[in-house]
């Protein structure tokens, strides 16, 4: 695995890069998707239609993949990528990180998959968060790709 070039330490985070860069490419690909435009297909129109693919619908495979490969994590990954997240969108600094990994094991109150796929930007912070943790979001997805 390659990092960037830094004068920052690269800290290890509690789960393999190449698992956050998966949940970053799924994260894009579930972020892509919009609202339904026609929830039946009776009349043919959304299976024809090739932009049909990004529609949302309620048992989308996307979600349900990245939902899946969330939830087969163990606890203190599933922590990391909280954590990662929250380093990412500034709730914690670089510096704060394991206290972000511990606030992510004790305040856990709802599914992570549920609580991560809520986030609307969760690639953006993924990546952001690796960034500032001394890793190459950008080597680390394109590994993935």
């Amino acid at each position: 695995m390659k990092h960037r070039e830094t004068t920052d330490p690269v800290v290890d985070f509690g789960i393999a890069p190449e698992k956050v860069g998966h949940v970053i490419v799924k994260a894009r690909e579930y972020g892509a998707k919009v609202g339904a435009w026609n929830d039946t297909t009776d009349e043919g129109d959304a299976a024809e239609d090739p932009a049909a693919i990004l529609e949302d619908f309620a048992d989308d495979p996307t979600s349900e993949e990245l939902a899946g490969f969330i939830a087969a994590l163990n606890d203190d990954e599933q922590a990391a990528l909280v954590a990662l997240a929250w380093v990412g969108r500034g709730t914690f600094e670089t510096e704060e990180f394991p206290e972000a990994m511990e606030t992510a094991r004790t305040e856990r109150t709802n599914e992570t998959a549920k609580y991560l796929l809520g986030m609307p930007l969760l690639a953006d912070y993924l990546e952001e968060g690796l960034e500032k943790l001394g890793y190459s979001a950008e080597e680390i997805v394109g590994d993935v790709m």
